[in-house]
């Protein structure tokens, strides 16, 4: 073993986390293995020598492996090997991403990479966690400039108490699942979702989880760092040179007033073009290597102005105040062959929104280290470059997409109702038209109008609001605003995102670009996220105050069946005959559930009745006939002087007697039914010779 091995033990959540440095990937800047009962995760980070040429933004990647070894299984496909992440991977990958972030010094540019992978698994202890973690040890033990260290955690809410890292068991029954992490001083990064809970209780979730990551700071820079952490890198750093900062500032300060005094954003940015222009010609000749210092110059001048006029006055870039929601317009079912479908448009923020229905054989099928194997809501989202007037050609959904369309699932799971209730597989797609910021929000309340739209009996209709951040970071003042667009966006400190209903929470997510929040200014987004959400959920309930009460004709009609799981093979029938002869006879799909237990569900795009006539002959296929019980079925055969033959299920028939069939006499069956007739009968007599029935009515269409 090697000389440099160390080993470190702390406690998180009451679990021992152990921590082993210098045995593995010895030539990256900084690696760790975290473990935590049987599940152990290695984090490495490396960072090139130089910086990337022409780079105006950090390049850090952060990569989440998910090693499919970690749970014992050989990956699907025909390569039997790993292939493109998983959602979850990618998710994960982004949670590690934005709390490392904001603490790497501005101006640099060289590459950084953060891999974390998966190496064994437990079910009860998740490894993204520890991963968080482990990339935050990475960084503060290797020799690249970072501002950490930071600490993570998984909050849950079991039985009114509040859960650090929760085990299968509890996260199956906790009504809130928050990620966090932040530093010893502030909250850096939310990631959660919630059945409907309140502000104070999301609030103190956040509080009681902030206590835990104080804890791990504090392990990792008073014992570890120390221990085996090495000096920082003196990097020249990327910055504008002050003698050119100071002439652009005297020569473009009153021009860039001009440019971003309109609430028009198109004139405000046919300005800034005209402006930038101008200022990049008139230093051209002064300063002809440093084209790229000028226009930072100018973008810097720029956001103080725009943060200066919102913090200073409450005027933000389009003449709204703070609490302000921009105007909100919303139409329903606007695709007649579409399940269902809305669009709703928020400033220049817009999307179409669309809900299909399926079976439950449809449900999405899933490959990756937790227990989960499908999903049943499955929520994406998709943002073309015409919604932001772009040229680009149309590609699979990136890292953002994926983001974008899961805080919008997890906004709207708590309320989309049972398999029990709704026997259904349920797509939503989100296609943005439009967008001015804040379209992960709008994406939320189109998806709820378009599952109303469709005849989803959600529990409650759900609104998103994005909240934005201006704060001084000398005198610790603050200003919060409703509803952030594009601009705001870039040029504020926060974006932070709450999705609810009228009862509660049900989702938040929040980036930010400096070096952490207080409970003050969570208190006040929250609270004030709530007041616009409220207001938002108003609007959208005036365009369909209430769940559509019939599915559209064109959506697949679904019952669903138990029976007893020992009756499953008389019901399919020898190589599928019966079950066969059924679906053909009644236009229906049927399938049973995979895990034998009886349980199975029908289908069909025709009349409801198809299906209940399909559920009708399943049951009496699967449970012995008995006097009282009454069906509708087929005549297939007749007797005229005796009576007519009904089918009570493949290869089973009961016979309505000729004196059955009327209150008055007749004399020949003929005078009443003929052969394909569709009738109601009751059961009145089990004996040796057959099954009695008697005739109640004729249902033909």
């Amino acid at each position: 073993m090697t000389n440099n091995y160390k080993e470190f033990k702390m406690v998180v959540g009451g679990r021992d986390v152990i921590i082993e440095t210098g045995k593995y990937a010895e030539q990256t800047n900084g690696a760790c293995i975290v473990r935590c009962g049987e599940t152990a995760v290695m984090v490495t980070v490396c960072m090139s020598a130089s910086p990337r040429e022409g780079m105006d933004f950090f390049p850090l990647q952060v990569d989440y492996e998910e090693k499919m070894y970690s749970i014992g299984k050989i990956p699907g496909g025909f390569k039997k090997r790993e292939g493109r992440a998983s959602d979850k991977a990618i998710l994960t990958s982004r949670l590690i991403d934005r709390p490392l972030r904001p603490l790497f010094p501005k101006g640099l540019f060289n590459d950084v990479v953060v891999i974390a992978q998966a190496l064994s698994v437990e079910p009860d202890i998740q490894p993204e966690p520890l991963a968080m973690i482990g990339s935050s040890i990475a960084l503060a033990i290797s020799d690249i400039p970072w501002a950490g260290p930071t600490g993570s955690v998984v909050v849950g809410f079991v039985d009114g108490k509040y859960v650090i890292n929760p085990d299968l068991k509890q996260r199956e029954v906790s009504a809130i699942h928050l990620n966090l992490a932040g530093t010893k001083d502030a909250i850096l990064m939310i990631e959660a979702g919630a059945n409907e809970v309140s502000n104070d209780e999301m609030v103190n979730a956040i509080m009681f989880g902030h206590e835990e990551i104080k804890k791990i700071c504090k392990f990792i820079e008073e014992e570890i760092v120390p221990a085996v952490g090495k000096p920082k890198l003196e990097i020249e750093l990327y910055h504008i040179p002050e003698e050119l900062d100071k002439e652009v500032r005297a020569y473009a300060s009153e021009k860039i007033d001009w440019a971003i005094d309109t609430f028009d954003r198109q004139e405000r940015q046919s300005r800034q073009d005209a402006v930038e222009k101008e200022i990049v010609e008139h230093f051209k000749e002064i300063y002809p290597d440093n084209v790229r210092e000028v226009k930072d110059s100018i973008y810097y001048i720029t956001k103080e102005k725009v943060r200066a006029k919102i913090f200073d006055k409450g005027i933000r870039p389009d003449g709204r105040g703070l609490k302000d929601v921009r105007p909100i317009w919303c139409e329903k079912h606007v695709l007649p062959r579409v399940h269902g479908s809305a669009v709703f448009t928020r400033g220049q923020t817009q999307t179409l929104t669309t809900c299909t229905l399926g079976m439950l054989s449809e449900v999405q099928k899933l490959e990756g280290l937790d227990e989960e194997t499908n999903k049943r809501y499955m929520h994406q989202y998709n943002f073309p470059g015409y919604c932001t007037g772009e040229a680009k050609a149309i590609k699979s959904p990136g890292r953002r997409e994926i983001g974008h369309g899961a805080l919008a699932e997890r906004a709207l799971v708590p309320v989309i109702p049972s398999e029990d209730e709704f026997p259904y597989a349920i797509r939503v797609v989100n296609d943005i038209m439009s967008s001015n910021g804040s379209s992960s929000m709008a994406s939320v309340c189109g998806s709820t109008m378009a599952l109303m739209d469709a005849g989803v009996p959600i529990k409650n209709p759900v609104a998103g609001v994005a909240m934005g951040l201006i704060k001084n970071q000398e005198t610790g003042e603050f200003r919060v605003m409703t509803d952030i667009q594009g601009l705001e966006d870039f040029l504020g400190d926060m974006d932070f995102k709450v999705a609810g209903t009228v009862n509660g929470i049900t989702a938040i997510q929040m980036d930010i670009k400096i070096k952490g929040i207080s409970e003050e200014i969570m208190h006040t987004a929250i609270n004030q996220a709530n007041e616009g959400r409220q207001f938002i959920l108003s609007k959208m309930l005036e365009c369909i105050p209430e769940v559509s009460p019939k599915l559209s004709d064109y959506a697949p009609k679904i019952l669903n069946f138990q029976i007893n799981p020992e009756k499953i093979g008389d019901v399919i029938g020898k190589q599928g005959c019966v079950i066969k002869k059924i679906m053909e006879e009644t236009g229906t799909e049927i399938e049973f559930n995979e895990d034998n237990s009886g349980r199975g569900y029908i289908s069909t795009v025709g009349p409801i009745e198809n299906a209940e006539r399909a559920k009708q002959i399943i049951l009496l296929i699967a449970k012995d006939p008995e006097v009282g019980d009454m069906f509708i079925s087929e005549v297939v055969r007749i007797l005229p002087k005796t009576g007519a033959f009904v089918e009570i299920a493949p290869g089973k028939d009961g016979m309505i007697h000729i004196s059955k069939m009327s209150e008055k006499r007749i004399n020949s069956v003929d005078e009443v039914l003929k052969i394909g007739d569709k009738v109601k009968v009751e059961i009145i007599k089990i004996g040796e010779k057959g099954i009695d029935l008697k005739l109640l009515e004729i249902v033909n269409d």
